[in-house]
């Protein structure tokens, strides 16, 4: 099993939080410790966000325990009213991230009041204050994420998976149910995939090499994940309408695998070319005849007359496969034009090193 970057910080925050509490000589480290936890976010920005925001959820924890106890005790009939307006404060100034720890900050002071209350509250305060600055601390120093290298594999993987079945399904080899249950994974992939690329933009500022590389690079993400979604919804189309494109004549059923076949190549070169695999003046269709989208229009146009005759409702959705084909042909070629354009201002600029990634 492979530790990932995410466990391996939480770790070391942990450490470094018990460890500083130590160091300080404060009481119940553990409470610094479970603060750590709270607090580690996936990005440096995040994580700058996430102290800004504990900050302040943890100030209404601590004054509504002060004020509580001081003025109420601590029963524990009032401990849980006391959470329930440290909840409703937050909500109210848009801090719903910090509730989990400003409850841990509001019972962790209100548990055992003594003669010195307001030292030991302040304690516990600077506790689990610590806590979330060693969560900082891990997040801006050790293990910086490598998201560019995530979102890159997570769109290649997800477009070879998609492209695997579209030319099973042209040539009537996919099973229906098989491909549907995978359908609903590579539906979830794509969920992924935005999560990704948000986190990747994100982090981009805080490593400013090349500004204009890095706006160019959300660019070409970000359509590079369009395309992707577009094969998707190519296959779902293919899937939907399996039935009506086995009717459909022989040599427009050869037609439509045929540049089907030719966008897949033309989607897989261009992945490759973004890391460097493929030259940028390298054509896809090298010894092969793709169709544009006027010839695969007009092709369907002479075959609607046919279809019409035998079946208006198979017309009407042959055409909507015919669509899908053409708009996923303009999402490749347009990909294709921002990556040829980016590498040949930016030919040392691509991050992406050679990983492997199996997850989808």
């Amino acid at each position: 099993m492979k530790l990932g970057a995410r466990i391996l910080k939480t770790g070391i925050a942990i450490t470094l939080a018990l460890f500083l509490s130590h160091i300080f000589d404060l009481p119940s480290p553990v409470f610094a410790g479970i603060a750590a936890i709270f607090a580690l976010q996936p990005t440096v920005y995040r994580s700058y966000q996430s102290i800004i925001e504990h900050i302040q959820g943890n100030l209404i924890g601590a004054a509504t325990a002060v004020l509580f106890v001081m003025a109420f005790g601590n029963s524990i009939f009032i401990i849980g009213l006391a959470a329930v307006l440290v909840i409703t404060l937050n909500l109210k100034l848009k801090l719903g991230n910090t509730i989990s720890l400003s409850l841990v900050t509001l019972i962790a002071i209100m548990e055992t009041p003594g003669d010195d209350f307001i030292q030991f509250a302040l304690i516990r305060f600077s506790t689990i204050m610590l806590g979330v600055v060693s969560a900082f601390i891990v997040n801006l120093v050790f293990l910086p994420p490598k998201y560019e290298n995530k979102l890159y594999y997570k769109s290649s993987i997800l477009s070879e998976e998609i492209t695997k079945w579209i030319r099973l399904s042209t040539r009537h080899a996919s099973e229906h149910q098989l491909l549907k249950a995978d359908i609903e994974k590579l539906r979830e992939g794509i969920i992924k995939l935005d999560q990704l690329y948000m986190m990747y933009k994100e982090e981009r500022d805080y490593f400013k090499n090349n500004p204009l590389a890095k706006s160019r690079k959300l660019v070409i993400y970000r359509q590079m994940i369009n395309t992707v979604k577009k094969s998707l919804e190519t296959l779902k189309r293919l899937h939907r309408y399996e039935n009506e494109f086995n009717q459909l004549p022989v040599e427009f059923q050869e037609v439509i695998q045929h540049q089907l076949d030719c966008l897949i190549n033309h989607h897989e070169q261009v992945m490759l070319k973004y890391v460097g695999k493929v030259r940028p003046e390298a054509s896809y269709i090298e010894g092969e005849v793709c169709l544009n989208k006027e010839q695969l229009f007009e092709l369907f146009l002479a075959q609607r007359n046919e279809l019409a005759q035998t079946n208006s409702q198979m017309l009407y959705h042959v055409m909507q496969l015919v669509s899908i084909i053409m708009e996923y042909g303009e999402q490749v070629e347009h990909l294709d034009t921002l990556v040829t354009s980016f590498q040949s201002y930016h030919k040392d600029d691509s991050n992406v090193t050679m990983e492997q990634h199996t997850e989808i």
